[in-house]
């Protein structure tokens, strides 16, 4: 994730909690498209990002298993760059099965996390890379893969990142690509802030640190409409928590 403003105001947004919606004073929200924030919070979640998937619940691991089945039939013997690998969970998942994997992040703290998981080095190679900047990433690939990613993109950034997606991966590769449904009482507080076409959440850690980081979600007619002009074979999995999906990249 590249560097951005570094200028912070205190604001009024719109909270939801339990489902009922609030007019609240004194959320930190950025000036601008909140990218540093996100790794700041991202390089202090490290150590417990995985804690996550200890607790799913049922209903959770139910979902993350078909996740898991598309994304394996996604990545199965071919050379896959991953977008935002974090601390390499589904990196570890998809080196099953794939042929090479060049796994990126912004994060050092993730990546350190990742390195300890010690993937096999003939297949995983961790990069620190910039998502935003993937023609400096070495390598051919024909599939990509991007886990809870796309929810911290900027609207207005969108369309760009995946254009640049599409290219670095070429014409007809695999991706897939999954994230998080507002699920209420899930993952933090749900903010929009006036004039703001992106939507956030307020987190605390284990550390009793509070952070609001840029996350936009999307409903499965949204996920249509974004992907099906830029894509084929287009297929989308959906749950209470997650939605999940494929699709090949369009070719001559």
């Amino acid at each position: 994730m590249p560097a951005s403003a570094r200028f912070w105001r205190r604001d009024e947004a719109t909270v939801w909690r339990n489902g009922e919606k609030h007019l609240v004073k004194g959320v930190a929200l950025e000036q601008d498209d909140g990218i540093e924030a996100l790794e700041r919070y991202y390089r202090m979640r490290a150590p417990e990002y995985d804690d996550i998937y200890a607790r799913a619940d049922d209903v959770r691991r139910g979902e993350l298993a078909s996740a898991t089945e598309m994304m394996k039939s996604v990545v199965d013997g071919r050379r896959v760059l991953e977008v935002a690998c974090g601390t390499g969970f589904w990196t570890h998942i998809a080196s099953e099965v794939a042929t090479k994997i060049v796994a990126i992040d912004a994060s050092s703290e993730m990546l350190d996390v990742a390195g300890q998981k010690k993937l096999r080095a003939d297949n995983v190679t961790f990069i620190k890379a910039d998502a935003y900047r993937l023609d400096e990433v070495p390598g051919t690939f024909d599939a990509g893969v991007a886990s809870f990613w796309v929810s911290h993109v900027p609207k207005a950034r969108l369309k760009s990142f995946l254009s640049a997606f599409h290219q670095r991966l070429g014409k007809r590769a695999s991706v897939f690509m999954m994230d998080n449904f507002n699920t209420p009482g899930y993952g933090g507080e749900f903010l929009c802030k006036p004039g703001s076409q992106d939507t956030f959440k307020l987190r605390e850690l284990a550390d009793g640190s509070k952070h609001t980081i840029i996350k936009n979600y999307f409903d499965t007619n949204k996920l249509r409409y974004l992907f099906a002009p830029v894509s084929n074979q287009l297929v989308i999995g959906s749950g209470t928590y997650y939605w999940w999906l494929s699709y090949v990249t369009k070719g001559d």
